[in-house]
């Protein structure tokens, strides 16, 4: 049986995190629940304090093909390194010196955008391609791959 999974990212701005994220991923927020034309109208009509409103977000990929990602506020901050990231295939199909300037392109891209570029890999045929290990802004690390 194929199960749907959704990515939690425990964070402290949840929805600067989730920004970020579509961005880098393309994915877009989700929307409000039928019936509001605003989170905000939504959160108002649940008597959410303002106050509490950056507790979580969440997006999707708008093709359907990629998990939900939810970000989920936490009162402590990142301790050590992650056990599991994300892989962002940021340059499909290419290879050796395209591939490389695709990777330099898209980290240029995402340190814009808060991103911390942390180690460039170079290629070492026939096992790595040559990738990218970043950090997003609250220090979650991710490659480009």
């Amino acid at each position: 049986m194929t199960r749907e999974i959704q990515v939690t990212v425990d964070c402290a701005d949840p929805a600067a995190l989730m920004g970020f994220w579509c961005d880098v991923l393309g994915y877009q927020a989700d929307p409000p629940p039928p019936g509001y034309d605003t989170w905000d109208a939504a959160l108002d009509a649940f008597g959410v304090p303002p106050e509490a409103r950056n507790t979580r977000s969440a997006c999707h990929d708008p093709d359907r093909r990629g998990p939900r990602l939810f970000f989920q506020q936490v009162p402590e901050g990142k301790s050590a390194k992650n056990r599991l990231h994300l892989d962002v295939r940021a340059a499909p199909g290419l290879e050796g010196d395209a591939r490389m300037t695709a990777l330099e392109q898209e980290c240029e891209r995402l340190v814009a955008r808060g991103g911390t570029r942390l180690q460039r890999h170079e290629p070492e045929p026939p096992l790595s391609h040559g990738f990218i290990v970043m950090a997003d802004p609250e220090g979650n690390e991710f490659c480009l791959d």
